[in-house]
């Protein structure tokens, strides 16, 4: 997992935040999609087997806990020039904090129902299928 600061340009109308196909995301994005929840609601709960995810708060507040299945990070997602990576092999999960906050999510994949998986015992087995400790992708952090 990595956290990035994103490129942000400051005007007197307010800001923008860029992500393009030059290192940020550190992916071609093949998939966007806006992800709106009330406060206290989990969402997530899932890890990938190839999907990377790039997953940036436009609105409002998430708590974004990962695990590869023996160290757990927590990462709070509040500015919209932040973004986290996510790559393959990582159970995630995000807590809304605040009601009608939206996240953004960028990935190097299109949808794919077969890419995911979604028992966390299934998860621990597909860590200890890739033989070694953390060590799920290259990008890892």
């Amino acid at each position: 997992m990595m956290l990035t600061k994103l490129p942000t340009h400051l005007e007197d109308q307010g800001s923008l935040v860029v992500m393009e196909n030059t290192g940020t995301p550190p992916f071609s994005i093949a998939r966007v999609f806006l992800v709106q929840a009330g406060k206290n609601v989990v969402r997530g709960n899932h890890a990938h087997k190839l999907c990377s995810q790039f997953l940036v708060c436009s609105s409002g507040e998430v708590l974004v806990t990962c695990t590869d299945g023996d160290e757990e990070v927590e990462f709070l997602l509040n500015q919209p020039n932040l973004g986290l990576l996510i790559p393959p092999g990582i159970w995630s999960e995000q807590l809304y904090l605040i009601e009608n906050t939206v996240l953004t999510v960028l990935c190097d994949r299109v949808y794919e129902a077969g890419d995911y998986i979604r028992e966390y015992s299934d998860f621990l087995n597909f860590r200890k299928s890739l033989g070694t400790k953390n060590g799920a992708d290259k990008g890892e952090a």
